[in-house]
């Protein structure tokens, strides 16, 4: 646990009533820096192996708050959350989606050349250009993370990391270069969950989790409610329903709240075009945070 301060917060609340958030860990990674940022200081971090340990974290007990990934701009959607979400356990509430768009620092030791670069998967993607150019010689190293990748190059002679330039300090390396181009953009959605306090916001978003009705058109059929009503999809995302065969489940993300007049009527029509339908959570779409 990373408490943000020793005993008292700064209007004067014990360790104890100030909130409690779960992100996927270890600290320093891009989930622990958008969590700092939504937050921010006056509560408490917890950090967790996988994103069902941050919602198995959050539902035991109310009160506490998580903050999970669900897409990157060009990675696509991050199915550990998708499954989780689509088979409701864990059972969370989804208070807001935030997202983040990142910037990384290549990380290392000055003076050193570099053998060996370590980052997740989709920084190494992101850039494939840049290191082509930069760095051809190295070695590339997909790890489970940022944070990770910068303790590896941390500990390893002739190594760097793409990653948070805000870990750099408190693993003794040096931001050998900010920000390094990417070629696309990179900006990660993440959702908070939890019985988070609202907050007023402007743009809402609907999820549903959905199974169609083993019929030919059952899809088309169930998209037109939406069309008919004209409510906007914003994420059509299928996966294979574990123990049933060429079967499928759907989460479905769909413009507004669930108890507007419009969205209320696509969802009641929706319902009748499935064979189930399960309201996920309606929420608000929060800031777009830099790194």
């Amino acid at each position: 646990m990373i408490p943000c301060s020793a005993h008292m917060t700064s209007q004067g609340k014990s360790l104890k009533s100030i909130p409690d958030v779960a992100f996927l860990g270890p600290a320093g990674t891009y989930s622990h820096l958008i969590a700092e940022k939504r937050f921010g200081s006056a509560c408490r971090y917890t950090p967790q192996s996988t994103i069902l340990d941050v919602c198995a974290y959050v539902a035991r007990r109310h009160g506490r708050y998580g903050i999970i990934p669900v897409e990157n701009s060009s990675g696509g959607a991050i199915y550990e959350t998708v499954d989780i979400l689509l088979e409701g356990k864990p059972r969370v509430t989804i208070a807001e989606e935030v997202s983040l768009n990142v910037h990384l620092a290549l990380l290392g030791k000055r003076g050193q050349p570099i053998k060996h670069l370590y980052s997740h998967f989709a920084p190494l993607e992101h850039c494939a250009t840049w290191i082509r150019k930069t760095l051809p010689k190295a070695e590339k190293h997909p790890v489970v993370s940022t944070a990770v990748a910068a303790s590896l190059a941390a500990e390893s002679p002739n190594a760097a990391a793409l990653g948070n330039r805000k870990i750099a300090k408190s693993l003794g390396l040096d931001i050998l270069k900010f920000p390094v181009q990417a070629e696309l953009p990179n900006i990660t959605a993440f959702l908070v969950i939890g019985k988070v306090p609202p907050r007023k916001l402007r743009r809402h978003r609907t999820t549903l989790a959905v199974t169609l009705l083993n019929a030919p058109g059952a899809l088309c059929t169930f998209l037109e409610t939406f069309r008919n009503h004209k409510i906007n999809l914003s994420r059509l995302l299928s996966r294979p329903i574990r123990g049933c065969p060429k079967e499928y489940a759907f989460l479905v993300d769909i413009d507004g709240r669930s108890d507007s007049p419009a969205v209320a009527a696509s969802i009641r029509a929706a319902r009748k075009a499935s064979a189930t339908l399960r309201i996920v959570g309606t929420y608000g779409i929060g800031a777009e945070y830099k790194s």
